[in-house]
């Protein structure tokens, strides 16, 4: 058994979001169907949600610094996913803000861990997402409020057929979900 094997083996398991259910949805940021996405895969943390990146030239700002609107997209996803995955509801963002403390490299590994940071019962609702790196210094942070809707309310603004609108609304009742509060708490 190879190191690399051993330490996929420790890996957490891939969370399956909501969205997957739509056999072609499209997502710039987690869709494995979209070519020209960011295609981020998410994995519990102990504190929310986390996806693990590298973005390579295409996502280039000034030669080897990945562009600053793409640091806030990645925190957006993993905290939006975050919300409908502890909440069993989609959010739309209302506002976001992002610090950026050093610029994202090209072709480096990060990771981008999302919280929820309200009490749980408030809408909208709060999040918060740091972007580490191999190191684990925080590279970027971004704060952002989301308001929840239904699936009947929005209708009219998704793209969806009445089937992916069945599917989607059974798989977010049903998804295997974080706590409400998106924390998991690690018992000794």
């Amino acid at each position: 058994m190879t190191v690399e094997h051993t330490v996929r083996q420790l890996d957490p398991p891939v969370v399956a979001v909501p969205w997957s259910v739509i056999p072609d949805y499209h997502c710039f940021g987690c869709s494995p169907h979209n070519a020209s996405g960011l295609r981020l895969s998410f994995t519990p943390h102990p504190d929310g949600l986390q996806a693990r990146f590298r973005l390579d030239r295409r996502f280039e700002s000034y030669p080897g610094v990945v562009h600053g609107g793409l640091t806030g997209v990645v925190c957006d996803e993993v905290m939006g996913n975050l919300i409908v995955l502890a909440r069993h509801v989609p959010a739309f963002t209302v506002s976001q803000r992002t610090r950026f403390l050093t610029p994202l490299l090209i072709d480096r590994e990060y990771r981008c861990v999302a919280t929820l940071t309200g009490d749980g019962g408030e809408d909208p609702i709060r999040a918060a997402a740091d972007i580490l790196d191999a190191d684990g210094a925080v590279c970027a942070s971004s704060s952002a409020t989301y308001q929840p809707f239904t699936l009947a309310d929005a209708r009219h603004q998704l793209s969806l057929g009445d089937d992916e609108v069945a599917l989607l609304s059974h798989a977010l009742t049903t998804a295997d979900a974080l706590p409400p509060n998106g924390v998991r708490h690690v018992h000794h």
